[in-house]
C-alpha cells in the first residue's frame, strides 16, 4: 500500500511549459511559498515524490507516473484557471483517476476570485466536465476556496483520505474560517 501523505497539484497546463502562458505560474506560486520557510506553509507535493518525466515521455509513461503520485497522495489541490475546464487531457485525467479510484478529497482553488466562498455551485461554469459530474453524482468530496496562501494551506493539511470535508462535493469554510484569514 502506498504512503499517502503528499498534495497531488492539478492545472491545465494549456500545452505549454512557459509559466506565464499557462495555470503553471501558480503551480509555481505554490512551491515558492513552500521554499520560502519563514512562515508555517508547508504541503508535501506529490510531484516532488517521483522521478521527473519530460514533456517528450510518452502519453503511457506520462499517465503511470501521475497515477504513482496520484496513489501516494492524502488530497489532490486542483487549480481552476481560465481556461481549465476546456482541458480535455490531463486535468480530466487526474479529476477522474483521483475521485474514482484513489477516493481523495479535492481542494479546488479559484485564482480568478479574492473573496469567501459562500456557494461553490456559483462556480460550476467554471468546472471541468469530469468535475461537475463528479460533484452532481455525489462521489467527489470537495472543498472550494479561493487561490489563497492561508486555505490552501488548511485545506491541504485539513482533509485527506481519512477525513473528507463537510458538504460532499459543495464542501466550504465557514464565516469564522475565513474572517480568521481576513478574507471577506
Amino acid at each position: 500500500m502506498a504512503y499517502r501523505n503528499g498534495t497531488y497539484i492539478a492545472f491545465h497546463a494549456n500545452g505549454t511549459n512557459v509559466p506565464f502562458d499557462s495555470d503553471i505560474k501558480y503551480y509555481n506560486l505554490i512551491k515558492a511559498w513552500c521554499g520560502k520557510g519563514d512562515d508555517c506553509f508547508s504541503i508535501v507535493n506529490s510531484h516532488d515524490k517521483t522521478a521527473a518525466v519530460r514533456d517528450t515521455s510518452s502519453k503511457e509513461t506520462l499517465r503511470r507516473s501521475l497515477k504513482e503520485r496520484l496513489n501516494n497522495s492524502k488530497n489532490m489541490l486542483l487549480i481552476i484557471g481560465e481556461t481549465t475546464k476546456h482541458d480535455t487531457d490531463w486535468v480530466p485525467f487526474e479529476i477522474e483517476y483521483a475521485v474514482d479510484v484513489c477516493k481523495i478529497p479535492l481542494i479546488i482553488a479559484y485564482v480568478d476570485y479574492d473573496g469567501a466562498i459562500r456557494n461553490p455551485n456559483a462556480f460550476s461554469n467554471t468546472w471541468p466536465s469530469a468535475l461537475k459530474s463528479r460533484i452532481e453524482n455525489g462521489t467527489a468530496k470537495a472543498i472550494h476556496i479561493p487561490f489563497k496562501k492561508e486555505p490552501i494551506n488548511a485545506a491541504c493539511s485539513q482533509f485527506s483520505h481519512n477525513s473528507y470535508p463537510n458538504g460532499g462535493g459543495l464542501g466550504r469554510y465557514n464565516d469564522e474560517a475565513y474572517a480568521s484569514w481576513k478574507i471577506q
